[in-house]
């Protein structure tokens, strides 16, 4: 068998291709179109006119999903070390996995309200998908070490603080950046008020997007030593 194809590996994988590509075609399809600036736009403004917007729209969604399920598979698998090993706490499983939720309805928020018409419920996805989805890796983190050796490798684990961390670091001036511009906007010039906040915000904000991105690629050593099985129940009425 190929190795992506052992377990449930190909979920991580198809997870970290399929959303890096969201973020960079959108963004191509934006500089193509003269819409953006070359050097770091937002990622959103790389969706917020069409015929980007849809493409963005739509790999978005179908990332979120993935992703979403990505989490549940994790999820499930953490539980079952725990019922098998008693070594990780079944409750911050939970709290991560809700979290986890929280961010991907961030995400879809993101990808259905564009910042350039409903910027208010915009910024309120952005946040929430990024500092949910940077506790998600977080607490993750934490699980990972609690869980070695039943789960994946120390180094793994390392690799899993590190993404974690890069995430937690880069959040916190990508939001306090982008409040003290105000108002974005898609074309930046050098000579521009709070051109330097707005280039920490942006830069920022790709670093924290592809930092909880690549978190998934420390689950695929992980998925491949199991599968999940889907087991239906059918409810007799009288």
């Amino acid at each position: 068998m190929v190795w992506f194809m052992e377990g449930m590996c190909f979920l991580p994988i198809f997870s970290v291709i399929w959303s890096s590509s969201t973020f960079i075609i959108s963004y191509i399809i934006a500089i193509c179109n003269r819409d953006v600036e070359v050097i770091f736009p937002y990622i959103s403004d790389t969706g917020a006119i069409q015929p980007e917007s849809g493409v963005f729209g739509f790999m978005s969604t179908i990332a979120t999903f993935a992703i979403f399920a990505t989490m549940y598979v994790e999820y499930k698998f953490v539980e079952r070390v725990h019922e098998t090993t008693g070594a990780v706490s079944p409750r911050l499983n939970k709290v991560s996995f809700a979290f986890g939720i929280i961010s991907c309805v961030g995400i879809l928020v993101v990808a259905t309200f564009q910042n350039l018409t409903m910027m208010k419920t915009h910024d309120v996805g952005a946040c929430l998908f990024f500092i949910c989805g940077s506790i998600y890796a977080v607490i993750q983190s934490v699980l990972s070490y609690r869980g070695h050796p039943y789960g994946c490798s120390k180094y793994t684990c390392h690799f899993r603080v590190f993404f974690a961390g890069l995430a937690v670091l880069a959040v916190l001036p990508t939001i306090i950046c982008s409040v003290l511009v105000g108002p974005s906007r898609l074309h930046w010039h050098t000579n521009d008020e709070h051109y330097t906040l707005h280039l920490v915000s942006t830069v920022c904000e790709w670093i924290t997007t592809f930092s909880f991105v690549f978190f998934f690629l420390t689950y695929i050593r992980e998925f491949q030593q199991f599968t999940l099985k889907l087991t239906v129940n059918l409810i007799e009425y009288s």
